[in-house]
């Protein structure tokens, strides 16, 4: 579960700036994330609240961005997603959504906490019929609304140019860049169309009911239009085949247009999360992140 902040009072008094009165006994608090604190807190007349702090400059930067997204995607996902009551700098603020997350980490050891059944077909299903509802929204409105839209000629390009970048700034075991450079030279693997995504669309994300259907999604920082097979990484994952396969049988009959090689382009998607960890390494600048991104580019060159 997550503890009790020692800074309970001055998160009170920075809800009560924005008009937010909270009880000061059910704070509690998750460190995890890396772009936010996130705080669970009830107000005077019980209503539960989340909370979310900025850790730096850069994430608060990208609020107006965020709000522009929830504010698209509200009406058109059909579960729920979290409406803003409170957006500032310092300060992100919305009811609680129905459900609790898939997954969370113990705030002691770090290691996931699974709150489902990681092969539940009704799962599988929902999440399958969830994503063919979210690559079905009009990428026209997507752009109207002001929201990042990629061709599938960008989602190849822009990774070459963060590979590129990461080269400079690393060390790359040879293996990792030779399969990354063999992913980028092959045409088979990259979209042929772009829908809108979630970019992280994981359990720690998905709110659940007690009997697995799908009540909210979380955390759309890095929603855009771009790659479809974004979405279907964190299932591919999870490492069982049959689950995979289901979400995929059940976005298709959703009426989901399967890309080619998606299970495939999956994989190396997975293979390519280094360089994801070490870009934000780089926007963060901070010595931590650059070693634990080294480490995982090249652990020999960490030593």
């Amino acid at each position: 579960m997550p503890s009790a902040p020692n800074d309970a009072p001055q998160l009170v008094e920075l809800a009560g700036h924005h008009g937010l009165k909270l009880k000061p006994h059910t704070l509690s608090v998750n460190e995890a994330g890396l772009d936010y604190r996130v705080v669970m807190a009830r107000d005077l007349e019980d209503t539960q609240w989340v909370l979310r702090i900025p850790r730096r400059e850069d994430v608060s930067a990208k609020l107006p961005d965020e709000k522009k997204i929830l504010d698209f995607i509200n009406p058109r996902l059909g579960v729920a997603v979290p409406r803003w009551n409170v957006a500032h700098r310092d300060l992100i603020a919305y009811p609680a959504l129905p459900g609790r997350p898939g997954l969370t980490l113990d705030p002691a050891s770090g290691e996931p906490v699974w709150h489902f059944d990681r092969e539940s077909p009704v799962y599988a299903r929902q999440f399958g019929q969830l994503l063919a509802r979210m690559h079905a929204i009009d990428v026209e409105d997507a752009r109207r609304a002001g929201l990042i839209v990629e061709t599938p000629d960008q989602v190849r390009a822009n990774w070459a140019s963060d590979i590129a970048r990461i080269k400079q700034a690393f060390d790359v075991a040879p293996a990792l860049l030779q399969r990354w450079e063999r992913w980028l030279g092959d045409d088979s693997y990259w979209p042929r169309f772009v829908t809108l995504t979630h970019g992280e669309m994981y359990p720690a994300h998905v709110l659940l009911a007690p009997d697995d259907t799908i009540t909210g999604v979380l955390d759309w920082t890095t929603a855009k239009v771009g790659d479809p097979a974004r979405d279907f990484v964190f299932q591919k994952m999870l490492g069982v085949d049959a689950v995979f396969e289901a979400t995929v049988d059940a976005y298709v009959k959703a009426g989901g247009q399967v890309p080619d090689r998606l299970g495939d382009h999956c994989e190396e998607l997975l293979a390519a999360s280094p360089a994801g960890y070490a870009l934000f390494a780089l926007l963060t600048g901070l010595p931590e992140h650059r070693a634990a991104a080294q480490a995982q580019l090249n652990p020999e060159a960490a030593m």
